[in-house]
């Protein structure tokens, strides 16, 4: 009796150490018993009270003197399944809260009842450990080797094409390779050619191609990956404008749409270098005359290619491969360079588009704060910043333009236009409104204009993201410094305004292209008509075409 009485009290001194969820007790929370000890020692005493406790005990104490294995926890699970309803409740019946709808296998504490230790074989909770899931490489420092099948199915074609008693091809030969195995541009097949064959042999084994193509992961690399790896030198992690020469004297020379330039070099060279400008102005968004990757990828030059490739109009490929966008920017070009010595100075850009621009606006050009001119004689741009200014000045929509703009109107170069800036160049739109007898219009209402258009994020202070995220943004550049065009933008006509929403797709840089095209075409009849020949020209005053 008195062991008796000291387990009961060595156990009341204990409560504190005691797990709650051993209770079992389906009506009380264990944070509640966790959060409250006089609880759990006012239950524990209920529990040493009850008629099973003092038989458990005892049952206990004489398997210790004998000397049997004590199986406790059968004789907890069964002291709890006869006595756990003579427990008192916490709640009355009727305002208990409703469990929670676990099913009987997912419970832990049925889950725990089920797993004793001679069943587990050791008294510790076994732990069962997480099984290893196996990740599949995704990164390879030389590109992602081709499959099987894919590697079969190439390596069956290259057997096809370069079976000859050479076991090799030529670079007249090497364009099959060009558009079936490496479905590339044709127009690339040179440049691919001269990649693989360093030590300019004149053939291409097919060793030598198997190991650049299929050994070297060129086969699974995307498309613009594949175009930079050719078309850029060893060592370097960019391409310039050099870079791009080859394919350009290839496109000249294959494509059937440009077969009528073949007679006349010193144009096809003009031509190459406008689409080269036209690819950095678009691509290059740096500006570094750097082309890397990553722009390469987010630019549109591809798909351009490979249009081109299938076109045999180039014309229809607008973006930097069309003959007639090259021949309005060489035809203006020619117009405003008097003296033919491919340069222009201020006096030139000032009578662009009938004299449309104010002098404070082309002082900001030649300061070369928009961008610096890449000619060597000073103030004087050549034909690379002929290119990059007309681009600008024909579609302000573009994001380019916007920034070329932006540089010449922030006059302190902070990124932020403010009124006394803008007004600078509107006072001399002003005063020419008033030479032309124009109605002038007051600076106060044109910047209250400019701000309802741009609505900026602060009042009278606009940014460059502020100008790229309104489409109307480019008229602003027009009211302050383009009059012709800030007059035809009060007076626009409906005609025009739905026919441009009838072809969404066309910039306007390829709306402006087509009219001027068409201008110029019509002049040239009418002067070739005027000598009696259409053959009859004076190459020394105006271009050749």
């Amino acid at each position: 009796m008195a062991l008796s009485i000291k387990m009961d009290i060595d156990a009341v001194e204990d409560v504190t150490c005691l797990d709650p969820e051993l209770l079992q007790l389906p009506d009380v929370s264990p944070f509640a018993l966790k959060a409250s000890p006089q609880l759990v020692e006012d239950l524990f005493s209920q529990w040493l009270s009850l008629p099973g406790t003092g038989h458990l005990v005892k049952s206990l104490i004489d398997d210790a003197k004998s000397g049997t294995i004590v199986n406790a926890s059968t004789n907890f699970s069964t002291l709890n399944a006869v006595g756990s309803h003579s427990l008192p409740s916490m709640f009355p019946s009727s305002n208990a809260p409703p469990l929670s709808p676990r099913s009987s296998s997912g419970s832990p504490r049925t889950s725990r009842q089920k797993s004793s230790p001679s069943a587990l074989g050791s008294p510790l909770k076994l732990v069962s450990e997480p099984m290893q899931e196996i990740i599949p490489q995704f990164y390879f420092q030389n590109g992602c080797p081709p499959t099987k099948e894919l590697k079969e199915q190439c390596l069956s074609q290259i057997n096809r094409l370069f079976n000859n008693p050479l076991n090799g091809l030529q670079i007249d030969e090497f364009k099959a390779v060009t558009k079936e195995v490496c479905k590339l541009p044709s127009f690339l097949s040179s440049a691919l050619f001269r990649k693989i064959d360093v030590d300019w042999t004149g053939i291409v084994t097919r060793d030598a191609f198997v190991k650049y193509w299929v050994d070297g992961n060129m086969l699974t690399m995307d498309i613009a990956t594949q175009i930079f790896e050719i078309l850029k030198r060893p060592g370097c992690k960019y391409l310039t404008q050099v870079d791009f020469k080859p394919v350009l004297r290839e496109l000249l020379a294959t494509h059937p749409g440009l077969e009528f330039l073949r007679n006349t070099p010193e144009f096809q060279d003009r031509y190459a270098e406008t689409v080269i400008y036209r690819i950095f102005y678009h691509i290059n968004r740096s500006g570094n005359g750097r082309l890397t990757l990553r722009e390469l990828k987010r630019g549109s030059l591809v798909a351009a290619m490979q249009h081109a490739d299938e076109e045999e109009d180039i014309n229809k490929i607008l973006r930097y491969f069309s003959y007639e966008h090259f021949y309005v920017i060489y035809c203006k070009f020619w117009e405003l360079d008097t003296d033919h010595d491919f340069f222009i100075d201020r006096e030139n850009l000032i009578r662009y588009g009938n004299h449309a621009l104010t002098y404070r606006i082309v002082d900001r050009i030649f300061s070369q704060a928009p961008r610096k001119f890449t000619s060597e004689v000073e103030g004087k741009m050549g034909y690379e910043d002929f290119v990059y200014f007309m681009l600008s000045e024909e579609d302000k929509s573009s994001q380019p333009s916007l920034e070329y703009w932006f540089k010449c109107i922030d006059l302190d170069g902070n990124g932020v236009l403010t009124p006394n800036e803008m007004q600078f160049f509107y006072e001399e739109q002003l005063h020419r409104m008033e030479c032309m007898a124009q109605e002038p219009v007051l600076f106060e209402d044109i910047l209250c204009q400019i701000i309802d258009m741009i609505a900026p994020e602060r009042e009278y202070c606009i940014t460059l993201q502020d100008l790229k995220r309104c489409k109307l943004s480019g008229n602003v550049f027009n009211i302050l410094f383009n009059l012709n065009k800030f007059v035809a933008f009060e007076s626009r006509d409906p005609f025009l305004i739905r026919q441009e929403r009838g072809e969404p797709t066309l910039t306007e840089w390829d709306r402006f292209a087509h009219r001027e095209y068409i201008r110029l075409s019509m002049e040239e009849d009418v002067e070739d008509a005027s000598n009696g020949s259409a053959e009859v020209w004076d190459e020394s005053l105006e271009a050749p075409f």
